[in-house]
């Protein structure tokens, strides 16, 4: 059975964030928007519409489940499935769900990941990195653990979270109306910054003061966030201003952490923590990359596809999730939640370090317990249009776009993959032109106040 949150306990702290293939062809890489001629071969524009003749869309999709209704041509677009993924429809500014857009029609939810589980995780890792590693963490022997932070995006909750979580972990942390200050703050060599503070850590029977140095949301010229050029360039700065002074490198993602430690800190010996468990990111943990978090891709992107494929199927909600599907395909309990009131469910993270990366090498692995195929005849093919926000996110584009396109074979779904610039929700719904040839949706906004740019195409 799916397990449930408590709605009071998530409500309050979840917020969260935290790519498919067309008919045309073998390559499934999400259209950037840059090049329509490309479109991916099978991120179709060119492919035409769906065969709506012989597409049997879900009844009500009630949680409950039902018997398999109507041809998708006959469903309005406002009635077909939806999920929103890796970003979670909110207040950029609060961290409220929009509930408006959770609640569009009874077959929309959300997939992510459990934020502040992960965000607490990825602070824990760096804190017990420094306690196991002292003797050669203080660089320059001033008793100061000094560390820098790369901030992705300063109205995402995952990025919020992320830093509310190595601050706390490492007692930086000030609050700010009831809650850690998420902001950026600069440069602060001096200690004076009023959105943190001066952190201390006792280990060895010495104390050790831990200042944040600097960090920045970064922000390319364009106005796309989680930029890694924007990072590698940041640690040049940082590096050239005070760079003995850096003991830690830390990062909301990987991307960023990445581009820092290519740029600076691997040939420095300065270990470097991110977040997503990208291929590159795992492997680097060997060259001094000191961890990341892998926030369970394989099983979001299962998530996904496979909410849509029980909707359409009008099958209860939780086959093949939280209960077995005929296929033998489902999850446990340990590596994701659902919570019923905010119709969403929630990957749990795992800690990847130098005791375990070994085993998180291959990111786009499909997850075992879910790698059954589905019988064509009761699950027949249907056609769902997906977009990512930023075709050149390293996580989307590297990590979540392959394990979707993995997933979707197995699931019996012609999935058209979107790729945006990461900047203007309009790169993305133009791109939504005739919905009326897709049974379903799955949306990644490019701002998660943003899911009424998407809700009022379905409504038309």
């Amino acid at each position: 059975m799916k397990r449930k949150l408590v709605a009071m306990t998530l409500a309050a702290v979840m917020g969260l964030s935290v790519a498919a293939c067309g008919s045309g062809g073998d390559d499934k890489t999400a259209d950037d928007g840059k090049n329509t001629e490309d479109n991916a071969d099978g991120g179709a524009a060119d492919d035409g519409a769906a065969d709506d003749g012989n597409a049997d869309a879900a009844d009500d999709g009630a949680a409950d489940g039902g018997d398999a209704g109507a041809a998708s041509g006959d469903v309005a677009n406002k009635d077909k499935p939806l999920v929103w993924f890796n970003r979670q429809p909110s207040n950029s500014s609060t961290g409220e769900l929009d509930m408006s857009a959770l609640t569009f029609n009874d077959k929309t939810y959300y997939v992510g990941f459990d934020a502040n589980q992960g965000a607490d995780l990825q602070g824990t890792m760096v804190k017990d990195y420094i306690e196991a590693n002292i003797d050669k963490i203080d660089r320059n022997g001033d008793g100061v653990i000094g560390y820098v932070l790369a901030i992705g995006d300063i109205g995402h909750n995952d990025s919020i979270a992320r830093t509310r979580g190595i601050r706390k972990a490492l007692g930086t942390a000030v609050e700010k109306d009831g809650n850690v200050n998420s902001d950026p703050i600069g440069t602060n060599t001096d200690g004076s910054a009023s959105a943190v503070q001066d952190g201390t850590l006792e280990i060895g029977g010495k104390t050790y003061t831990v200042r944040e140095l600097a960090s920045q949301e970064m922000k390319n010229s364009a106005g796309a966030t989680w930029d890694a050029a924007t990072a590698g360039n940041a640690i040049g700065t940082w590096s050239s201003s005070f760079g003995e002074e850096i003991d830690i490198v830390a990062s909301n993602n990987d991307g960023m952490g990445m581009s820092m430690f290519n740029a600076w800190s691997k040939d420095n010996n300065v270990p470097t923590f991110g977040y997503d468990a990208n291929s590159d990111a795992v492997a680097a943990i060997a060259e001094g990359y000191g961890g990341t978090i892998s926030q369970h891709a394989d099983v979001q992107a299962y998530l996904t596809l496979r909410v849509l494929r029980n909707a359409l199927d009008g099958v209860d909600i939780d086959t093949g999730i939280g209960t077995a599907d005929e296929a033998g395909n489902v999850l446990s309990d340990d590596v994701f939640v659902y919570n019923e009131d905010q119709r969403s469910y929630y990957a749990l993270n795992v800690a990847v370090t130098a005791d375990n990366y070994q085993d998180f090498t291959d990111s786009t692995k499909i997850y075992e317990p879910v790698s059954k195929q589905l019988d064509a005849a009761k699950s027949p093919s249907k056609k769902v249009w997906l977009n990512i926000y930023n075709a050149s996110d390293n996580f989307l584009s590297s990590t979540y776009q392959p394990l979707l396109q993995n997933y979707d074979d197995i699931l019996n779904l012609e999935v058209e993959y979107i790729g945006g610039d990461g900047q203007t929700e309009s790169n993305i719904t133009n791109r939504l032109g005739n919905p009326g040839q897709y049974d379903a949706f799955a949306i990644n906004m490019v701002k998660t106040d943003n899911a009424a740019s998407y809700t009022a195409l379905l409504n038309q």
